[in-house]
């Protein structure tokens, strides 16, 4: 089987007779049409168009406004349609940037609320663009349409960043490395914890394949050493920099340090076509029935499958909607960050913890949804997959494109932020290895997660406070030993 391998198997046709004669054969969803003579339908009755997987198919062709907007605003859940109810901030947001005057904290505020619902239709069209697909390649492009928030901002940060590299004001390089782990602490721990905790609510204990839990935490350990390896670097050779411009200066460090960023950045995008190949490719059949199987554990199976679909023409429509007002939104909310900064809101709590939530909100109701219908896996995949997407892809594309703008973009962390990811990824390491979840540990997940957002509020601004052994060569020896530590965590 193969990324765009469509077709599946046929469906055992009813006989003819006068009862069934002219009536459209139904119960199908697993089949595309073949070369016969006979159209075939799926679940609800639709002619099956060529192409196009059962599970998704509409009916209609084209745009219908009426039930464009009807599907649209009845969402993917419940919970996702109480979201819709934000919709009225979107206009707001977009006014309120354009009027003059001193409302930027107000600005901030309005956008970020209107980021949630211009992400949620982006999350629910690529749900419904996805179910046009097979199984395996619909939930990647599904994730990668999530994740696009994500990386909008991404871009808008690095482009808005002054280019001097020293921390301060016009300096977006600290926002980004700490919302880049944001985001997948975010997933790892909150958007984890919160599907252990309300799936095991319901259903006391979930149990999911070791295909999807080893292969995503496998994947983030790696990940989690990469991205640890330039700090690292930079961190044990601080203390022996030179002052005089002779012998191995800070300068010629900091250069090395951005080097080593910049190669480790392309050997990660490698690393995810790699990990795309593996899931879609080569072993996409063991995924596929793994899903196929969650499905089939859906309690909510038959009024999914009964729901209005939309059109391949009205997914993207949406989509393309979703992004525009989302780019938008994403350079309102970045324009006032230093005003937010300043009124004291910290830069690692707005990093690590306010940025991911609103690019991630979506995404985190469709997972938490799943696992209250018990799609465990499904629920597993939405989790993991956008952190090693972050990790893999979005992390290193925000330095390869600062490299191209010569900004000094390099993924030489806070030993803080360091130290928090290897821990995560070590603690829920640990709760995958049995192969099953339960609501208390994903309460004690959202526990750490809170602990993690409390500490980074009284984290200090990068202007303040030496971090990673930047402020003085004494503070190097503590950062390597750190480091030391978290090596000796990994390796046990």
């Amino acid at each position: 089987m193969g990324l765009f391998n469509r077709r599946a198997r046929a469906p055992a046709r009813r006989p003819t007779t006068n009862k069934n004669m002219g009536e459209k054969t139904r119960g199908s969803s697993g089949s595309t049409p073949n070369d016969g003579v006979l159209p075939q339908f799926n679940h609800n009755g639709d002619e099956i168009t060529r192409g196009i997987h059962p599970d998704g198919e509409s009916g209609r062709r084209g745009v219908h406004p009426v039930q464009f907007f009807r599907i649209i605003w009845k969402s993917s859940c419940t919970v996702s349609s109480w979201v819709n109810v934000l919709w009225p901030f979107v206009p707001a947001a977009i006014a309120l940037h354009f009027i003059h005057g001193d409302h930027h904290l107000w600005t901030f505020a309005i956008n970020y609320i209107a980021m949630i619902p211009a992400a949620n239709l982006l999350g629910f069209a690529g749900q419904e663009f996805a179910r046009k697909l097979p199984k395996v390649a619909g939930i990647i492009i599904e994730t990668t349409l999530g994740s696009v928030v994500e990386i909008v901002l991404f871009m808008v940060l690095i482009a808005k960043d002054n280019g001097t590299g020293e921390a301060g004001h016009g300096n977006k390089i600290q926002v980004i490395q700490a919302a880049i782990l944001g985001s997948i602490l975010t997933n790892l721990l909150l958007c984890l914890g919160s599907c252990f905790l309300i799936g095991g609510l319901k259903h006391k204990e979930q149990r999911f394949h070791a295909a999807i839990s080893e292969v995503g935490s496998g994947l983030i350990l790696v990940a989690g050493f990469a991205l640890m390896i330039p700090s690292a670097f930079f961190s044990s050779l601080i203390g022996s920099t030179s002052t005089g411009g002779e012998g191995y200066t800070e300068e010629r460090l900091r250069s090395n340090t951005l080097s080593i960023s910049h190669g480790v950045s392309i050997i990660l995008m490698v690393s995810f076509m790699l990990y795309l190949l593996y899931n879609c490719v080569s072993h996409d059949n063991i995924f596929a029935e793994v899903l196929e199987a969650d499905e089939e554990a859906d309690r909510d199976r038959h009024i999914d499958l009964a729901k209005a679909k939309l059109t391949m023409t009205e997914c993207l429509l949406a989509i393309v909607l979703a992004l525009a007002l989302i780019s938008l939104i994403a350079v309102f909310l970045v324009e006032e960050i230093e005003y937010v900064v300043e009124h004291g809101i910290p830069d690692n709590f707005l990093g690590l913890i306010l940025v991911p939530l609103v690019e991630k909100a979506a995404e985190h109701l469709t997972a938490v949804d799943e696992a209250y219908d018990n799609q465990i896996n499904f629920a597993l995949y939405h989790c993991l997959g956008p952190s090693i997407q972050t990790a893999l892809f979005n992390a290193p594309l925000v330095v390869i494109v600062g490299w191209g703008l010569g900004k000094p973009m390099d993924l030489n962390f806070e030993i803080f932020q360091v130290v928090l990811l290897i821990v995560a990824i070590l603690v829920v390491g640990n709760f995958l290895r049995d192969g099953s979840s339960n609501y208390l540990e994903g309460g004690l997940l959202v526990i750490v997660y809170i602990i993690i957002a409390v500490t980074a509020w009284y984290y200090p601004n990068a202007e303040l406070t030496s971090s990673n052994g930047r402020a003085s060569t004494e503070s190097g020896g503590e950062g390597t030993e750190a480091l030391a530590s978290i090596a000796k965590m990994l390796m046990s």
